[in-house]
């Protein structure tokens, strides 16, 4: 009797760990919760850049094996971003368009359960968000993209492909032809005019400046697609 007392203190004494959210992260995962948080607020909502951007292009890799984990991580190849993000990206494409040039989009909002899988995969806090703090992608508040040229639809030459982690993709990288560094520049220059911030290891990621008073989410895809209809 004695060891069952014991055993069942240590079951209901020890946390229960979440697996959709082992860090206890204040994390919205709801939908309710979501619309909550949207209706006082409409800026807290997550747009459909496909709907929202007109001529954007995406190529959107974590919706099938072509990226880090081999693995596919979306169930539909969609582009979301807050509405703040979003309409600071639009004016991008605009300015862009008058010089014969777009914007693909590899990746905006990811869901938080998705951070935990590239985590697992990548392990370096250079090129993925630690799970215990979380991504701004996850707020809808980053986006990973290149240009295009809009007649052809052929990328501009960057200095590497997307989600290449090596030295290459370095913002400070200059071993590169002139035209290539010019290129990453442009991008660069538009989205800081535009209200983006870089980061140093990746020249495709750009972060919504203030991005910090947003919150995480894990809402799937599907899921906002019940909301935004």
């Amino acid at each position: 009797m004695l060891f069952f007392w014991f055993t069942a203190f240590l079951f209901v004494s020890v946390p229960q760990t979440n697996p959709r959210n082992p860090h206890n992260l204040p994390v919205v995962n709801s939908v309710k919760e979501y619309l909550d948080l949207v209706k006082k607020d409409s800026s807290r909502a997550l747009v459909d850049l496909e709907k929202f951007i007109p001529g954007i292009v995406l190529d959107v890799r974590y919706a099938t094996t072509d990226n880090i984990t081999k693995k596919v991580l979306y169930r539909q190849p969609r582009a979301f971003l807050l509405k703040p993000a979003a309409v600071q990206l639009k004016k991008v494409r605009e300015e862009l368009a008058k010089e014969g040039l777009g914007i693909k989009i590899f990746d905006g909002y990811r869901p938080y359960a998705v951070t935990l899988l590239l985590w697992d995969a990548i392990k370096d806090d250079r090129y993925a968000a630690p799970p215990e703090k979380g991504s701004r992608h996850n707020r809808g508040c980053a986006v990973d993209l290149t240009l295009i040229d809009l007649k052809t639809g052929k990328e501009l030459e960057m200095p590497t492909p997307y989600d290449d982690f090596s030295e290459k993709a370095h913002l400070n990288y200059m071993k590169l032809p002139a035209h290539v560094i010019e290129n990453r520049g442009k991008l660069i220059t538009l989205m800081k005019k535009h209200g983006f911030e870089t980061i140093t290891s990746e020249w495709w990621h750009y972060d919504l400046k203030g991005w910090g008073v947003y919150p995480l989410l894990d809402l799937s895809f599907e899921e906002l697609d019940t909301v935004h209809k």
